[in-house]
């Protein structure tokens, strides 16, 4: 099969071009915008650790539960239209959540933001398929960076802004970008309703649902598993740092909120150089077992430093534990690279990311748990430790260069 030639990348798809990077800021930056506004938050009304927890849980619990149901609403609405409802949503949760007089409705709107943002996540690859055939790797590329700038960018601005105004506005202003976001996708919904649905299934635009049967293979294979803990241990350090980063740093360092938040922003900013060189090391220098090895040496020697001395080179400490969330686009590389068939890969990509989403679920708040019970934070960097270490093993089953099929034929026979 040619490739779809390439064509300038304005050309007949600005809309398309702006829609996907206000898309993809969006979906990020509702993750790490919350968790340095606590101490302004609890000034108004009680934020029990239970629910920090909670809202720390939320981004992954969503993310599983819509990433399985997006293709059934996708294949119901249209990917236009469904990006449309998934900015709106976002935005009101949003609002919702800067309004909230209490605790429950802090949760609440939360909740509401992560079950648009789980969707927005499947939808963004089909979106660039459809719209950027020719440029699917830079626009890949482009998306991912938005991301992991929208990352680092709402931490390190939340506080100040809260300062100068009120926490609420902090919280809310992030739904101006979600609003601008919707606004390409309509005039694209409108635009795409011209074409027959049918036709657009036909030539392989919407997401297709894994089959069961595959699916159910995973369960047996070494290499699913690997890349599940792979995916699993860049989730947990990630989501348990947007919930209790802040804090942590706080309690152990001494460092001011605002400082905290600008620690936080770096360990999002981490993830900038991530996007933008695992896949490049991966595909043309074959690293996967030296960017293992990387994070978890890197994310080890960060938990020592802030169990150790905390208050010395406090930035160090974030910047090297920041390095295991690289396994995030680690996974995501090989989840393409460890298949050969269409059906393995959807199949593999489902187990993996839902797998690793429901494990990284559990651990905001059981790590918050955990801290009110030991009324420390050295047993829940312990754990921490060991969930990095976790990825060794995984590594060296990840990296030999095989796929799901190989191993499924040798093993039980045809694929």
């Amino acid at each position: 099969m040619n490739p779809t030639p390439a064509r300038p990348l304005w050309q007949g798809r600005t809309l398309a071009l702006v829609g996907i990077v206000l898309f993809a800021f969006s979906l990020r930056s509702a993750v790490a915008s919350l968790s340095p506004l606590f101490d302004h938050i609890a000034a108004d009304f009680d934020l029990p650790a239970a629910v920090i927890g909670l809202i720390g849980t939320a981004p992954p619990v969503c993310y599983a539960v819509f990433g399985l149901l997006t293709p059934a609403l996708e294949r119901r609405f249209g990917l236009e239209r469904l990006a449309v409802a998934a900015m709106v949503v976002v935005a009101i949760g949003l609002v919702a959540r800067s309004l909230a007089p209490n605790s429950g409705l802090l949760l609440a709107g939360t909740a509401l933001v992560f079950a648009a943002v789980g969707t927005g996540n499947i939808l963004t690859p089909p979106l660039v398929k459809r719209y950027f055939p020719d440029r699917v790797g830079l626009m890949t590329t482009v998306f991912s960076t938005t991301m992991a700038i929208a990352t680092f960018v709402p931490p390190l601005i939340a506080v100040p802004v809260a300062d100068a105004s009120t926490w609420q506005v902090s919280l809310g202003l992030w739904a101006v970008f979600a609003l601008a976001a919707a606004v390409p996708w309509i005039g694209l919904a409108v635009r795409r309703a011209s074409f027959d649905r049918s036709e657009a299934q036909a030539n392989g635009d919407d997401i297709e649902a894994a089959s069961p049967r595959v699916l159910g293979r995973m369960w047996r294979l070494p290499l699913a598993w690997a890349l599940l803990v792979g995916f699993a241990v860049s989730g947990v350090i990630a989501y348990t740092s947007f919930a209790w980063l802040p804090k942590l740093l706080v309690d152990v360092a001494g460092v001011t909120p605002a400082v905290a938040g600008v620690l936080l922003a770096l360990f999002g900013f981490m993830g900038l150089p991530a996007s933008l060189a695992v896949p490049l090391l991966v595909t043309r220098g074959n690293a996967t077992r030296v960017l293992f090895g990387v994070a978890v040496v890197a994310g080890l020697a960060g938990v020592a430093g802030l169990l150790f001395a905390p208050s010395f080179a406090t930035w160090l400490w974030v910047a090297l534990f920041a390095s295991a969330p690289l396994l995030f686009p680690l996974t995501l590389v090989l989840l393409g690279l460890r298949t050969r068939t269409h059906e393995g890969a959807v199949a593999l990509s489902s187990f993996v990311q839902s797998g690793g989403y429901a494990i990284a679920a559990l651990f905001p708040v059981g790590i918050g748990l955990l801290h009110d019970a030991t009324g420390s934070w050295t047993a829940p960097l312990l754990v921490l430790a060991v969930v990095i270490a976790a990825a060794i093993p995984a590594g060296v089953v990840a990296a030999r260069p095989h796929t799901v099929e190989d191993e499924w034929e040798s093993r039980h026979g045809a694929w």
